[in-house]
């Protein structure tokens, strides 16, 4: 399998069977197309048509993010373009966006981005008069969170630099 440096989320990796891709891409989409929906591995498993150890690892291969990441990833891009261009309540975001509960949407969000969903609000609504000249396409894919390391991941690590151990760096 060959690596492909800079890979983003959503542009498969060289060296995969396309056909496995198609299956891939197939489920991906679903997910892009409803992403409030849950989507447990054994529902896209059933999309591709392959078996869920199989779908998991391939998922990860090709696009260089586990499923639920990629899931996640899609939720919180919704969310941060409903908080920038709407008015809605955060609560019906994070209802909309696929979260049962408001904290449980705002402590994700927070650990994702580093703010809250109402800091992110206020902070984008006052400088939403700067980013009307530049193209949408940009400004989407310039608010696209960064999930590299697993949220989890990410919380023991910012634990651990609290309490004064040393961390291990991340590597891109």
């Amino acid at each position: 399998m060959e690596i492909v440096p800079g890979n983003r989320q959503g542009h498969a990796r060289a060296g995969q069977d396309p056909e496995l891709l198609r299956r891939l891409l197939r489920a991906k989409d679903r997910m892009d197309a409803a992403s409030h929906e849950a989507w447990p591995v054994r529902r896209l498993a059933r999309v591709s048509n392959v078996s869920e150890a199989h779908f998991a690892r391939s998922f990860k291969q090709a696009f260089g993010v586990p499923p639920h990441r990629y899931l996640l990833t899609r939720r919180i891009e919704r969310a941060k373009a409903l908080l920038r261009d709407t008015d809605l309540p955060i609560l019906e975001i994070a209802l909309q966006t696929g979260w049962n509960s408001l904290g449980t949407f705002g402590r994700t969000f927070r650990d994702v981005t580093g703010e809250s969903p109402g800091e992110l609000r206020a902070r984008e609504q006052a400088a939403r008069h700067e980013l009307e000249q530049v193209p949408h396409c940009y400004v989407s894919a310039a608010h696209r969170p960064g999930l590299t390391i697993a949220v989890s991941e990410k919380r023991r690590r910012e634990a651990g630099a609290t309490k004064g151990t040393p961390q291990k760096p991340e590597v891109p």
